[in-house]
């Protein structure tokens, strides 16, 4: 078993080093000529189709080795917006990103996504999770364990969509019960993520579309009454210094890869340059971290 995974871990970090020389010889930035995929645009609610989104087959062979985007479900409190929820953005991002990171890297992955609870037994087998729409998630004892377990045991959790210093307060909150020994560190513009496959020049900060289209600042469209509208990105280590979670405050990365079939410019100027990228930083970097 531990000879299987030096392997794995070994073909893992060749992945990488393919990635990268080749972001390296594209200067680092989303290469040229990708295209915007013209795909359906969706309401909340309507039903979509996987078949409505770019697909590939993956070889049989290596069907258990693969990268799966793993959504996490959860309860939200209180009266809360359609963008505050754990399917904020779902399925539409999970299957965009899904196909850009198959694109653009040399990761075998999935083309279907998951979706568990924090509690379920299976969580262990992947070893990034993503939550979205966290401005009032609500965690409960069990859950925090779990989540608790799961970083310090290898894993990687990666939160964004919520905004203003009352939907921090909340994420606060519910991390000290996760890690009540741990305080988050807010990463700069210096630090590895950033840079690791795509060399991003501005620490990333993606609009939701409907604040875009409406020319609304983040702080009068997320109901803020304190001016802070930068994007912040916080992280939790272990003993060891491995970065454990990553938390993308006043930030929509899942945004830039739902919308990516209803609006070229929004397309060209927030998923082509930041969330992609920036996924794909943070994924690449997790996995060999």
């Amino acid at each position: 078993m531990m000879r299987i995974k030096v392997i794995l871990l070994f073909f893992l970090i060749l992945c990488v080093i393919v990635t990268m020389t080749i972001a390296q010889r594209r200067g680092g930035s989303f290469p040229r000529g990708q295209s915007f995929q013209r795909g359906r645009s969706f309401l909340r609610g309507e039903q979509q189709l996987r078949s409505d989104f770019q697909t590939w087959e993956i070889d049989p062979e290596f069907k258990d080795d693969v990268f799966t985007f793993v959504r996490i479900e959860y309860d939200s409190s209180g009266a809360f917006s359609m963008t505050e929820g754990w399917d904020n953005d779902y399925p539409d991002a999970d299957w965009n990103f899904s196909y850009r990171l198959h694109q653009l890297t040399s990761l075998n992955v999935n083309p279907e996504s998951k979706i568990i609870r924090l509690t379920d037994p299976e969580l262990a087998d992947y070893p990034f999770i993503y939550m979205s729409g966290v401005q009032r998630i609500r965690l409960n004892t069990p859950e925090q364990t779990a989540l608790r377990k799961y970083l310090l045991n290898g894993g990687f959790v990666m939160m964004s969509d919520f905004w203003n210093p009352d939907g921090w307060a909340n994420m606060l909150n519910q991390m000290r019960g996760v890690f009540p020994d741990r305080e988050p560190v807010e990463l700069k513009l210096d630090h590895p993520i950033f840079h690791f496959v795509f060399d991003l020049k501005e620490l990333p900060q993606i609009p939701d579309i409907h604040t875009w289209m409406g020319g609304q600042s983040f702080e009068y469209y997320h109901g803020s009454s304190v001016g802070d509208e930068a994007p912040h990105f916080w992280s939790y280590f272990d003993d060891k210094g491995r970065m454990v979670a990553l938390i993308c405050h006043n930030n929509d990365v899942g945004d830039g890869w739902e919308r990516e079939g209803e609006n070229k410019d929004y397309f060209h100027e927030y998923a082509e340059k930041h969330s992609y990228p920036m996924g794909i930083n943070v994924v690449m970097y997790a996995l060999t971290h």
